[in-house]
């Protein structure tokens, strides 16, 4: 059976680390959502850190696996050293572009639907992505909000049949 992980970015920013036209974060979000036969998984990162370039609609996160919370700490564990190896491989990120950054108009507040390419790496592992989101822009402050289907085989992660 195929299992599909929905990642879910928020990208918020903060206006303290607003310099000119770039918005930079140590505070995003970052979740995810499997379902499986046994059991749902669910998990949430509140240590991601990001910038985006509000000019050329470049952006970047970046989290520690580490940072993921599960609500059973034997998940969590099982998470962290059976599936992602996190001792080994510590970081997963994405960086890309907003391709479509002239439709957004970041002195108007509102909810844009954007779409962004770049690359996702996890588990060591580097794929060129397309996702499409939504940028919504509150007090000229925007949140970049986005979700990625993953295949786990896609990043080399092994997840036994049994599981």
């Amino acid at each position: 059976m195929k299992k599909m992980i929905v990642i879910f970015v928020a990208l918020l920013c903060s206006a303290a680390a607003r310099t000119q036209d770039l918005f930079i974060t140590r505070h995003g979000q970052v979740s995810f959502f499997s379902r499986t036969p046994m059991e749902n998984i669910d998990a949430l990162n509140n240590e991601v850190s990001s910038v985006f370039n509000s000019k050329t609609g470049e952006l970047a996160f970046v989290l520690l696996v580490k940072g993921f919370h599960f609500e059973r700490a034997l998940m969590e564990e099982h998470f962290n050293e059976n599936y992602m190896e996190s001792d080994k491989i510590p970081k997963a990120s994405f960086k890309g572009k907003i391709n479509n950054l002239p439709a957004v108009d970041l002195s108007k507040d509102g909810n844009y639907p954007v779409t962004a390419e770049g690359e996702l790496t996890i588990h060591g592992v580097t794929k060129q992505v397309r996702v499409a989101g939504n940028l919504l822009v509150k007090a000229g402050l925007p949140q970049l909000q986005a979700k990625f289907m993953v295949a786990p085989k896609d990043y080399n992660i092994k997840i036994p049949s049994l599981v």
